[in-house]
């Protein structure tokens, strides 16, 4: 979680939502259902870049790994909160892969 001041979050979040009703409306002409996913990865994209141009101009071998890792670390955390508990619901639902119990209780055997 980004640990950012609530004002700043005020000001992000309303440019953020306008940002998201647009989005979703060009997602829904578009007719497709996964339309959402190259406009959403689009004006993330172009967001990160903006401010890398104006704030430092050239691009810079620190800023690529900051925003690696920036993106990694979205990904991750998304995985992390949402994914994950997803998953173990489902997984409690449906049942797992046989092989995973037995790969697990090879890997706790002692020695």
């Amino acid at each position: 979680m980004p640990y950012i001041p609530a004002e700043q979050r005020k000001t992000c979040d309303e440019l953020i939502d306008e940002l998201a009703g647009q989005i979703v409306r060009l997602a829904q002409e578009s007719g497709s259902d996964g339309a959402f996913a190259g406009l959403l990865n689009y004006a993330c994209t172009r967001l990160a870049l903006q401010v890398v141009r104006r704030r430092f101009g050239k691009m810079r071998y620190w800023l690529i790994a900051i925003l690696s890792g920036l993106f990694k670390n979205i990904g991750d955390e998304f995985y992390r909160r949402l994914a994950a508990p997803y998953e173990d619901r489902q997984l409690a639902k449906s049942g797992d892969v046989d092989l995973y119990a037995e790969y697990l209780a090879e890997i706790e055997k002692p020695g």
